[in-house]
Parts: structure tokens; sequence; C-alpha cells
């Protein structure tokens, strides 16, 4: 049996609210025990300048580029990264020596498939010295490469915790609801397939802070005054992206909020919310059977709005929908978790992307290797 490491998983997503730590003990294939997590928020503030290196990415050519703040803003965000390891170690009485390895995601600041381009802003080497520990970081860019379209990364941990679901919940989909959603579909024979299903909480996110002053609908509150606009929501789900052939992963940008004279203040939070459940059930028709639990973690879950919705239309197909806490899991720490679990694929070389969920031309590994050991050099975990 190959022995199990300790690792951290570090995960800052599209709604750019903080860092998600956690802790799993995992061989990197089936065996994933789950261990603590914790979040740290951004202040408002740092918030701020990372919705202005979004700007700033946007001038990106080649990965290496910095326009603007970014090199500024990429020192800084990891930095914070390295308190959230020592508020983490320190929370749950442990120590550097403890931990064999950190999976670190970084802050996605550019993502444009379509011509191989991803930026993760986030210094692994720096991170490495800052903490004492190991650290695999850059881990979507190998993927590209090889033809892929970099996203989604989480699909293979899905599959690693789906392993003790009852045989009648199955076929199973994930469905992550962040900034963007995303869904993984699993079936009994092996089958894995990924991909980006639609705008998840980025919509509302900015809805409400640009029409409330607050950065998200806290439980769908604001929404559940509301009544959906039926020719809105439709115009967002006439969006060629879920009738293409093929699948494709989305950047934040693709869809953009409503102008301020089409809804009202709750009227647009209701209409997006609706628009976040129907995206999935849309893009889930490009399964290749319909799935029979939705499994829903990322912090869409919590939007009691979009998840009445979800569970509506999924009866429609015979379909239940449980939040990831009713499966045995935590929504909250699975992404988080999911890096720690790659990260220790990429040491062990194994493949974390496949053609059924990057599209990539052959299963791949990824990853850029850090060693705490500063006079030792970053290397790639690929060849």
């Amino acid at each position: 049996m190959t022995a199990l490491k300790t690792v951290i998983g570090l995960m800052s997503g599209t709604s750019m609210d903080g860092i998600d730590v956690a802790l799993v003990k995992t061989d990197g294939e089936t065996v994933v025990e789950r261990g603590p997590f914790l979040s740290m928020p951004y202040e408002p503030a740092f918030r701020d300048r990372l919705k202005q290196g979004l700007e700033d990415a946007k001038a990106i050519a080649v990965r290496e580029q910095r326009p603007g703040d970014l090199a500024g803003l990429e020192r800084d965000l990891t930095l914070r990264h390295g308190e959230a390891v020592s508020l983490f170690l320190q929370r749950y009485a442990l120590s550097a020596a403890d931990i064999d390895l950190i999976g670190f995601h970084g802050q996605t600041v550019l993502h444009r498939p379509d011509q191989a381009l991803t930026v993760q802003i986030g210094d692994g080497a720096l991170l490495a010295r800052e903490t004492g520990i190991d650290v695999v970081f850059d881990m979507r860019a190998n993927d590209m490469v090889h033809g892929g379209q970099g996203a989604p990364l989480v699909p293979i941990y899905h599959q690693a915790l789906a392993h003790g679901m009852p045989p009648e919940q199955w076929p199973v989909c994930f469905v992550n609801i962040g900034g963007i959603s995303n869904l993984t579909y699993l079936d009994r024979d092996g089958a894995i397939i990924g991909f980006d299903s639609g705008p998840g909480n980025a919509l509302i996110d900015q809805w409400v802070e640009a029409h409330a002053g607050i950065p998200y609908d806290e439980g769908g509150r604001i929404a559940s005054e509301g009544r959906v606009l039926m020719p809105l929501a439709e115009r967002y789900l006439a969006n060629p992206f879920f009738t293409a052939s093929t699948r494709r992963s989305l950047d934040r940008n693709d869809f953009s909020p409503p102008a301020g004279d089409q809804a009202e203040l709750s009227d647009g939070a209701r209409t997006l919310a609706y628009v976040s459940a129907a995206a999935i059930l849309k893009s889930a028709a490009h399964l290749p059977a319909f799935p029979k639990t939705f499994v829903i973690c990322g912090g869409g879950r919590l939007n009691r709005i979009i998840m009445d919705d979800l569970a509506q239309l999924a009866e429609q197909h015979g379909a239940s929908v449980v939040r990831a806490e009713q499966a045995g899991f935590d929504g909250d720490a699975m992404e988080a978790e999911a890096w720690a679990y790659l990260a220790v694929r990429a040491t062990m070389g194994l493949p974390m992307t496949f053609p059924t969920t990057t599209g990539v031309r052959e299963p791949v590994t990824g990853g850029v290797f850090a060693r705490a050991d500063a006079s030792r050099t970053t290397e790639p975990t690929i060849g």
C-alpha cells in the first residue's frame, strides 16, 4: 500500500472572497482521509486590488507578464496564503514538520482557453520559503500545453470521494457552484466527465455589489424578495456556450451582469439565481445519461433560491439534489481538499486531467514543484 501523505490544499476562487485551507491524508489515488478546514477572508481593500488585477491581466499576452500592479499583487497574495497556513497550523496544533506538501492554486486572473492561455498568480517558491513546506503550484498550464482547456481539475478528486456512495445514487454529478459553476459526471463503469456548466455566483455577486453595496446575496435573501424576469433569464440561457458541440471552460468575464435599467435589485438577484440553476441543468444535457443524484458544493449551495430552483428543475428529470454535507462531505472545503489531492498526484506523475474532463489530447499530470529549501531550484513535476 502506498504511504499516505499529509497535505494542505489552498484555494482562492473566482469569487475572490478569501483563502480556503484544508488538510487531507491521501495516497493520491483512492484513499482520502479528510481533515480540518479553515477559511481566511480577504479584507475589502485587498478584494478591490484583486478586481483591479483582473483588469490589469487583460493586457497579458504571455503567461510570464505581470502588467500594472500584478507583480506586487502576486507577492502580497502569496504572503497572505503563507499567513493562512500559519494560522491553520496554529489553530490545529500542527507544525510545518507535520505537513509533507502544500497544493497551491493561486488566484486566476486570466483564463483564455481558446488561446491556450491561463494565468494563476501565486509564487510557489516564495510560499515554500515562507512556510518551510514543499509546494506544488501552477497546476493548470500543462493541460493547456497538451491541448486541454485548463479546467476543470477537480473531477479526479470527486471520483475518489464518490467511491463510498450507495449504488442507487449513481450516476452521480458533483456540482461546484462558485463564481463559475462546473460539474463532474461519474458512473459505476468508471466514466469521468467534467466541464464548466455556466455562471454560478459571480453574476449575482456583481449585481448586488453594484446595486446594494454588499459583496454577495447571503442565503439568497435579496433574491427571495424578487421574481424571475423570464425574458432576461432566457437571454442568458440562449448563449451559444450552452448549445456548442464541444464544452469549453469559462472565464469570469464570459458572462456580464444585467444593465442597471434591466431590473430592480431583488428581481435581478432572483433572475440570476434562476439562471445559475437552469444553466446547470442545461449543461447536463450534454452528459451521456442524466444523473440520478446532484451533489452540490461551493458557496452557491448556501443560496436557498438557487438550491430550490435546482431541486425543482432536477425533479422534472427524476433526479435528486443534495448538499455536499448530506452526502457526507464538506462543501466549503472540497476544492481546497482537491488541491491537496492533486498535489500528491503531481509528485507521483499521475494524471490530473483527461480528454473527457478538459479535452486534453491524452491524460496528463501537471504542476511545478518548489522546495522549501531555498538553495534548491524550483522544477517542473512534468516531463
